[in-house]
């Protein structure tokens, strides 16, 4: 589509709307000396809702945004995905036989709110095992201390490369695919490849967030291949700043060859609608938190199917491999977001730590926080495998997904490349996170 239609298209409306925002009872402890279950969150009653009532129960607790934040959409996508996982595995006989999983009891909304997410930890952690989620990067770090006392493994719900360190993570989180940093490296490799090798760069990503991750990643990218990065511009939600001017003029004004996007989905879509009206010709790269389907309902949707490619860490919607089937398979409906695809792959690693814990006597927090270094994670090809406890990324095993916005597509996206992994990776040797907070 030209330029020139995009614009007519985008001047019948005054504005790019704003799209919808994206991404309890105590539990009695259990005394089991086969299982070593001890401590909070494990209990020899059954789950709530459970299929086999001679099983005891783990709670797991989840803090995420689901209602009223920038990640709405996304977060409670990503739970359902959730859900639907432990489900399965409860009707499959649960964790070694004995035990199935509630998420559900211990779940409180943050509405991507750091001193919510701090309320709402307090709150879930007397009566938890770990937790099933806890999303965003400035929000977990939050919290890292008490989880750290507490011996609290939690699921990253969020890609910060800081979770891939011992050091920063304090060997408690369970990340899965690759961080945002690479996710940027990645994704800019991919569009050199195959649309247009850029000679300047602005990255657009949200302040003290997991955009400074993403934003760095740009940089070590260009540093990488001699390409300049013109602007690095800081916003916010719109919540937060109003809207989106301020970064839109930059991009207008630099005209850089592609702007990378670490935002959520409102932002984005008002940005890159606005700078097509404004006569911006380059690409945009988004983050997978930049995406929602909900995008291509906007008047931006002409500029957007122009010019943006998406990456994720996870197979898509409309993947083949054996996780990305299941998850399909385990829908009642086509989701929002690519959040219920997530959901259920970032729980993989969960099921694995608890079966490993459950197996050895150690079903308890310091048993699952011992038992995390070493595990070997298999995400039925929707992310390559993956081991805890190395002293740093291995880069080079690292794949992205990436789509094309397309209406006809489950989500709004068609996935083009599904293990794509570029030059540059190879080039770049991380022994710190990219951003540290």
């Amino acid at each position: 589509m030209g330029v020139s239609t995009i614009r007519r298209r985008l001047l019948r409306f005054a504005a790019v709307p704003a799209i919808a925002g994206l991404v309890l009872a105590g539990c009695s402890s259990a005394e089991d000396e086969s299982s070593g279950a001890t401590g909070p969150g494990v209990t020899s009653e059954p789950c709530p809702n459970a299929v086999d009532k001679s099983r005891g129960c783990i709670y797991l607790g989840v803090l995420s945004d689901l209602e009223g934040g920038p990640f709405a959409a996304l977060g409670k996508d990503i739970n359902d995905g959730q859900l639907a996982f432990w489900k399965k595995v409860n009707e499959s006989g649960g964790i070694g036989g004995k035990y199935e999983v509630d998420i559900a009891t211990n779940t409180k909304n943050t509405a991507y709110d750091p001193q919510k997410h701090a309320e709402g930890y307090q709150q879930v952690e007397p009566n938890v095992l770990a937790l099933a989620m806890s999303l965003g990067t400035i929000h977990t770090q939050a919290v890292l201390d008490r989880m750290d006392a507490a011996n609290l493994v939690a699921v990253a719900g969020t890609l910060w490369s800081g979770w891939q360190f011992n050091d920063t993570d304090k060997g408690l989180l369970l990340e899965s695919g690759y961080s945002y940093c690479s996710e940027a490296i990645m994704g800019l490799d991919w569009i050199a490849q195959n649309k247009t090798k850029p000679k300047k760069i602005v990255t657009v990503s949200y302040k003290g967030d997991y955009g400074g991750d993403y934003a760095t990643g740009a940089k070590k990218w260009a540093e990488a291949n001699g390409v300049e990065v013109v602007a690095q511009v800081q916003t916010g939600p719109n919540a937060q700043v109003g809207n989106q001017d301020g970064p839109v003029g930059q991009i207008v004004s630099a005209a850089p060859d592609v702007v990378l996007l670490a935002t959520g989905p409102a932002e984005a879509g008002e940005i890159i609608g606005k700078a097509a009206l404004g006569g911006y010709q380059g690409r945009f790269l988004g983050s997978g938190p930049t995406w929602n389907g909900g995008l291509l309902k906007s008047a931006a949707a002409p500029a957007i199917t122009a010019l943006y490619n998406a990456t994720s860490p996870v197979d898509g919607w409309d993947g083949t491999s054996a996780g990305a089937k299941a998850a399909r398979a385990s829908a009642a409906k086509e989701p929002a977001t690519w959040g219920y695809s997530s959901g259920w792959m970032f729980s993989y690693s969960m099921k694995a730590l608890l079966t490993k814990a459950q197996a050895d006597g150690k079903l308890n927090r310091k048993g699952l926080r011992d038992s995390l270094n070493g595990l070997q994670v298999d995400y039925q090809g929707a992310i390559p495998a993956n081991s805890y406890g190395a002293a740093k990324p291995d880069l080079t095993k690292q794949r992205a997904v990436v789509a094309v916005p397309d209406a006809g597509s489950p989500l709004g996206l068609k996935t083009i490349v599904t293990d794509y992994h570029g030059p540059t990776q190879d080039k770049i040797s991380l022994t710190e996170p990219c951003v540290k907070p």
